[in-house]
């Protein structure tokens, strides 16, 4: 397992080692301890797995009670996966930064608390799945909108398909002032 370099503090993107033969591939997908290494120390109470086609885009999302921090990974396909910093005092608050994961490439993105996530499939199907640190609860669920032009993320030029939920997420200066997260350097 590799750490590779990423532009948004606290973000940790990691490359696993395959290990393969004619009959196919081993890899470790998650090990405490090591990952611990890497500065990620939440304790994951819940896996999600998500199939999507081609040009489905999920996103932005996030938790705001107690957050709910990610290790998410493509285990078939591939995806563009996408963070916004929504931390406030944040110095890069409002950026974006987009990774390809893929079964091929065999990366995982931690995303912590104080981003929002989404992403879009840019092959034919993909999984995804993914590790969170607190249980899913609708009260809790937020968003802003995939599409805010003062975010300005590049999403891959495909005939995206958005859930109704997420077309009508507000933009991120219309929830500014209410997001519970706050910048701390690691």
């Amino acid at each position: 397992m590799r750490e590779l370099e990423t532009r948004l503090d606290g973000l940790v993107l990691l490359e696993a080692e395959k290990h393969g033969d004619h009959r196919g591939f081993f890899m470790e997908t998650y090990r405490r301890a090591l990952y611990a290494s890497f500065g990620i120390h939440d304790s994951f109470v819940q896996d999600n797995h998500s199939r999507s086609s081609r040009g489905v885009l999920r996103g932005m999302h996030f938790q705001i009670e107690p957050g709910q921090a990610k290790l998410v990974r493509c285990a078939r396909g591939a995806i563009l996966d996408v963070v916004v910093d929504i931390r406030r005092g944040s110095p890069t608050f409002g950026e974006w930064e987009a990774f390809e994961l893929s079964d091929e490439n065999a990366r995982q993105l931690y995303v912590p608390i104080g981003f929002a996530h989404g992403f879009c499939v840019t092959s034919e199907v993909a999984d995804v799945v993914y590790k969170v640190s607190s249980y899913y609860d609708p009260v809790f669920e937020s968003g802003i909108a995939y599409d805010d032009p003062d975010v300005g993320i590049e999403w891959p030029d495909l005939e995206l398909q958005v859930s109704e939920r997420d077309a009508s997420a507000p933009r991120l200066a219309q929830v500014a002032d209410q997001l519970p997260f706050r910048f701390r350097r690691r």
